[in-house]
């Protein structure tokens, strides 16, 4: 029968801390089988962080999985730092962790942010990766980012109030200016509101039906100031030059196995951005899940993700 949900939780066979520069130490874990296939778990965001439950959509016994919180996130530190924060240090920070793990290649596993990243890391060390598993696909577009900041107000009016009602009224048509000034403040306490609010929103708008649990880990301090701090920043300061650079660069990794996930009623990553990236590569299996939004926790879309990891084990 195939598995219909997430393995039991497990505890990491090993654990670190990684200095990749004079400010930045990242923190990372491996679990499962420690000769098994390398799996790399990347989370969302930017700034979301990995938590335990990540590490259960991999067979344990089949995976050597690893998680790392990148600059600025999780238990990485300093928690929200934007200082020498850019995709392509994160693309360095993956190749570095490879190098230190003994990994010759891996299977990559991201959504969100997580297959925005996963997608760069791919097209620029090709050689490095064995399959992509993505989620909720993220191009980290203009149009995408003014989707999230305005758009998502059209289905979620209450969420998207609470989230611009923060700023004042002369505030509000930027909002990504408005959030960025209060997110680096000088006052720690304006700081954490901002980060809060931005969380918040976020969380209030990822699942089809209203989930108490991610609301209640978005308005955790840590999480919502790495997330909130980060994301601002990216989307702010990171966009792809030319902006379409990941679906341009696509002919770099069409010969890499691929499943392209995404919910029909995604509303903070549209799926017109996954049917995009199917487009540009018809190679990829796209599957499209009816009835979730853009969690990962989803049921059906924990379902589909748990499918991929299990069918790549013969893949890989």
């Amino acid at each position: 029968m195939p598995r219909r949900d997430l393995y039991p939780s497990i505890e990491p066979y090993q654990n670190g801390f990684l200095r990749v520069d004079e400010v930045h130490t990242l923190y990372w874990e491996q679990c499962g089988n420690p000769k098994g296939a390398p799996i790399l778990f990347l989370h969302g965001g930017p700034g979301a962080g990995c938590s335990a439950t990540h590490r259960r959509f991999f067979d344990p016994s089949h995976y050597r999985i690893v998680l790392v919180d990148q600059r600025g996130a999780g238990r990485s530190s300093p928690l929200g730092d934007i200082r020498h924060n850019t995709t392509e240090h994160l693309i360095d920070d993956l190749e570095h962790l490879r190098r230190v793990l003994g990994v010759d290649g891996w299977l990559l596993f991201g959504g969100s942010w997580g297959s925005t990243l996963a997608l760069a890391y791919a097209q620029t060390h090709p050689d490095r990766v064995t399959g992509l598993i993505l989620r909720g696909i993220f191009l980290m577009r203009r149009w995408e980012i003014d989707w999230f900041l305005y758009r998502m107000g059209m289905i979620f009016p209450e969420a998207w109030s609470a989230f611009s009602g923060f700023l004042p009224q002369t505030e509000r048509s930027d909002l990504l200016e408005g959030y960025w000034r209060r997110l680096n403040a000088g006052d720690a306490t304006v700081r954490l509101a901002a980060a809060r609010s931005w969380s918040v929103y976020e969380g209030a708008c990822s699942s089809l039906l209203l989930n108490p649990d991610l609301l209640s880990v978005a308005a955790e301090d840590s999480h919502a100031l790495g997330l909130a701090r980060i994301e601002c920043h990216y989307f702010r300061n990171n966009l792809f030059q030319p902006e379409d650079k990941l679906l341009r660069d696509i002919a770099r990794i069409r010969g890499i196995p691929a499943v392209i996930i995404h919910g029909r009623y995604d509303i903070i990553c549209p799926i017109v951005t996954a049917a995009e990236l199917h487009r540009c590569w018809p190679e990829a299996d796209y599957q499209v899940v009816p009835d979730a939004g853009h969690s990962a926790m989803e049921p059906s879309t924990r379902i589909a993700l748990i499918a991929a990891t299990e069918r790549f084990k013969r893949l890989v």
